[in-house]
């Protein structure tokens, strides 16, 4: 399951419904990125994250696809936020649902690292008014190459 959503999201809540009533789940894995404190100094500052709506959904079903070919899962859950957010808000949770924990765990891993660089969002750091666009890090690209078959 994808959602793209400006509105935030009850962890507990979204985890009990995807493992609700299925008793072939043995493990479940999740993920949930925060926004961070940029510059822990700075008095105002915000991460504003934008994505092209189609598009953005379409590929995050792709990424979800790939995942359920590689691994034996139960279920899946990505849900991805947009908009201006600020430190200590939930941007993505990431849950995947498997008979035995290795899938769920390795499943979990994958798609967050082909998230980080597959998925269409652009980030915008404001830090005290002023606000700059995040460029992708090599460590992201690095982190995804595992994963490629």
């Amino acid at each position: 399951m994808i959602r793209v959503q400006s509105e935030d999201f009850d962890f507990g809540a979204e985890i009990k419904a995807l493992s609700r009533d299925n008793h072939q789940i043995g493990g479940l894995c999740s993920f949930v990125g925060l926004v961070r404190d940029i510059h822990p100094d700075a008095e105002n500052q915000a991460m504003t994250l934008e994505h092209y709506p189609g598009m953005t959904e379409k590929m995050l079903e792709e990424i979800e696809q790939e995942a359920q070919t590689r691994w034996p899962l139960e279920a899946s859950l990505i849900i991805h936020r947009f908009g201006r957010l600020e430190p200590g808000d939930q941007i993505v949770l990431v849950a995947t649902a498997s008979r035995h924990r290795e899938a769920a765990f390795e499943s979990c891993h994958f798609l967050m690292d082909w998230l980080k660089t597959k998925a269409p969002f652009w980030k915008l750091e404001e830090v005290d008014g002023k606000g700059e666009w995040v460029e992708a890090r090599d460590s992201d690209d690095k982190a995804t190459r595992k994963w490629q078959q």
